[in-house]
């Protein structure tokens, strides 16, 4: 979450639910049931609540918190998925910065997804959040790991331009934005965690009218459009075309490649 953070838009962010949802999908897959009945679970970054509902599908019991800092998409969150859930658990949202969260109590599950690109240092808070966690907990994330690909670094490119550079004062993310498998592994081996950490590249096949474009506008891009604002078109113009040449259309879709990283890393019940 950059120092002024951007404006978010939940109803562009769920254009593209179904692809944005898969890894979250694969990352809980590999996350172990917790031990206690009434699992304490925090998502941070939880944005519309969307893949927070999958928590609680997956444990019904769970009294789950969602974390966020933008107020458009906290509303949507609440207004969607707050409440009650039908194992006897409960499901609410509350405004929070990643960057400075502090678990106010033990949780036997935190999770983020993707999350940790908008917050520099990450690494620094992963020792208050493991410390946090129960014996037996779970500390489970994903990060995009492309931002080396066209679709940022085109962005980049544009930004830095004679035209722009001048205009924009945000600050892009470059691929330091996140670390490689092997560093997130280390951290928290280090922080006397079981670690599996891995890398995926989707190939997601968009739909429409300039997909990519329409992609980012969800994500990537909401710094520059917050910044600005009613200018905006220009910019998204050069930037459409370069991205159609990046990212041609097929008679089958526009496909989209994405990397992403994982990291589950295990608190053991008793201390090594």
């Amino acid at each position: 979450m950059p120092a002024t953070s951007p404006t978010w838009d939940p109803q562009q962010y769920l254009r593209h639910a179904g692809h944005r949802a898969r890894a979250f999908v694969d990352l809980l897959a590999h996350i172990p049931d917790p031990p206690a009945a009434h699992p304490r679970v925090a998502d941070l970054g939880c944005g519309p609540g969307n893949v927070t509902r999958l928590l609680a599908d997956r444990w019904p019991t769970a009294r789950i918190t969602g974390y966020d800092n933008s107020p458009e998409m906290l509303d949507r969150a609440r207004a969607d998925h707050e409440g009650p859930t039908p194992g006897g658990g409960s499901l609410d949202f509350a405004a929070a910065d990643v960057r400075t969260w502090a678990p106010p109590e033990p949780y036997d599950l935190i999770v983020a997804n993707a999350t940790f690109q908008w917050v520099p240092g990450h690494l620094d808070r992963f020792p208050v959040w493991v410390d946090a966690l129960a014996p037996g907990g779970t500390f489970a994330f994903q990060v995009p790991g492309n931002f080396d690909s066209p679709s940022h670094r085109l962005m980049r490119e544009l930004a830095h331009s004679a035209r722009w550079r001048s205009r924009l004062g945000v600050t892009l993310r470059h691929a330091d934005a996140v670390h490689t498998p092997v560093e997130y592994h280390a951290a928290l081996a280090d922080l006397g965690c079981e670690v599996d950490a891995w890398e995926t590249t989707y190939v997601h096949l968009l739909q429409g009218e300039d997909p990519v474009l329409d992609w980012v506008r969800g994500t990537g891009l909401r710094p520059i459009l917050t910044e600005l604002g009613a200018e905006a078109d220009p910019f998204v113009a050069e930037y459409r075309t370069a991205l159609r040449a990046a990212y041609p259309a097929t008679a089958h879709g526009t496909p989209f490649p994405f990397r992403r990283i994982f990291t589950v890393a295990h608190k053991p019940e008793t201390s090594r």
